[in-house]
């Protein structure tokens, strides 16, 4: 076999790229979408599972993969894929959590006497024992969502993406569709806003 021969067998075993795969969506093979789905679901869950409730993440998963389907055209290519697609969920949870606050017929419950108890004692001057304590993650968990629950949907994802997992500015930025220095503003305010609200367990308006 001739060089050139192994080269063009080697290409065609390949998995197609990204840009290949959305093209023949483009040129009508919409089947070629489940080659998509199937590269980027993992990646769709695993941010999706990060901001939204477990009984919603199936379906909020699934608007994902609808709408990166209907923007397709939209998608300029030899651009990140992952990127794009990422961004789309990202938004897709800000959407679920602006709809969540919208349709609240009951109001947000008030921090428990436990949270509240649990929490007086990790800012007592000796709070070693309630950091060493193993239900610690626990109980620091329902109370953080507890808190991100009194925050406006906006504040809510970029105290997520800033403070939680660690995102710098321009990152969170591209990933929503905002602009750098919004972020860094509503990221400064949002944690000024959800320190008051657990110093003070009560909502800050």
């Amino acid at each position: 076999m001739g060089f050139s021969q192994k080269n063009q067998d080697e290409n065609r075993s390949a998995p197609p790229d990204d840009d290949m795969i959305i093209h023949r969506i483009l040129g009508g093979e919409v089947n070629a979408y489940e080659l998509l789905l199937n590269r980027y679901k993992q990646n769709v869950l695993h941010i999706v599972k990060r901001h939204v409730p477990s009984g919603e993440i199936e379906e909020i998963a699934q608007t994902v993969f609808i709408r990166a389907y209907q923007s397709l055209p939209s998608f300029r290519l030899n651009t990140d894929f992952r990127k794009w697609i990422s961004s789309i969920a990202i938004r897709s949870c800000h959407d679920y959590w602006r709809k969540a606050y919208r349709n609240r017929e009951i109001p947000i419950s008030s921090l428990t006497e436990k949270h509240g108890n649990w929490l007086e004692e990790v800012m007592a001057p000796a709070s070693s024992q309630a950091f060493s304590d193993s239900s610690f993650q626990e109980e620091a968990r329902e109370l953080l969502e507890w808190a991100l629950d009194h925050l406006s949907p906006q504040d809510r994802m970029v105290t997520e993406l800033v403070y939680l997992e660690g995102m710098k500015g321009k990152e969170a930025a591209e990933l929503l569709g905002w602009s750098t220095a919004n972020v860094k503003v509503r990221a400064f305010r949002s944690r000024r806003k959800l320190r008051k609200i657990l110093l003070n367990k009560k909502i800050v308006k």
